[in-house]
């Protein structure tokens, strides 16, 4: 009973009921064989990063969406991100990645917030590292080899969205499991519970969608 009430002190923090959000509660992933065709594919879907990311909008309206999601995301990031170019460049990078992998931007966001209180040099008690608590064994597996390239802004998003795709993959879109796997706590409740609760924090519903249409005729 008291191991549940914790747990749902920490839920309840983490989603701003009690003003208490964790700076890190990143797990350990597990180190597993990979099959050389899934190593090479991964290799290849970290290659390129350190290089700006390329927005590209195919509509007007596309990007003027992007520019009201970066405007309101800003605003709730000030707090943790004071400087204002710093936090532009942050959510441009986890815009571009989550994009790239086939996340979830708020997802992502909310992964983000629950592993590392989105603090660029966190390390959490098992070695994980950054933003997305990406443990240095990945660098071994599908980098370069350097792990200290995991502080770099772009390095880290990039590995930790391509792993929770690779996770996402493996269990078949079963995001629970794929979280669980992510943190090292595969089929447990907690981690997974909490991340999708801060997710709420960073939807975005577009507010050109919500305007009324009005006809000519009903003028």
């Amino acid at each position: 009973m008291r191991s549940t009430r914790r747990t749902l002190l920490a839920w309840a923090g983490s989603v701003g009921l009690t003003g208490w959000t964790p700076l890190a509660h990143a797990g350990g992933q597990a180190e597993e064989p990979l099959a050389d065709s899934v190593r090479t594919a991964l290799a290849s879907a970290v290659a390129g990063e350190g290089a700006p990311p390329k927005l590209d909008f195919p509509t007007v309206d596309a990007r003027l969406v992007y520019l009201r999601w970066l405007g309101a995301m800003s605003q709730r990031l000030a707090r943790r991100k004071p400087d204002f170019d710093v936090r532009r460049e942050f959510l441009e990078t986890v815009w571009y990645e989550s994009r790239r992998a086939g996340l979830d931007t708020a997802l992502v966001l909310g992964l983000i917030e629950v592993e590392s209180g989105f603090r660029k040099y966190a390390i959490s008690v098992v070695g994980a590292r950054s933003y997305m608590q990406v443990m240095p064994f990945w660098a071994r597996l599908i980098g370069d080899g350097d792990a200290s390239r995991l502080f770099h802004m772009q390095t880290n998003l990039r590995f930790g969205c391509v792993i929770l795709r690779h996770y996402l993959d493996r269990e078949k879109g079963d995001l629970f499991m794929a979280l669980g796997r992510y943190n090292g706590s595969r089929g447990k409740a907690p981690y997974p519970t909490m991340v999708m609760a801060v997710r709420r924090r960073w939807e975005f519903t577009d507010p050109a969608s919500l305007a009324p249409i009005v006809s000519p005729t009903s003028r």
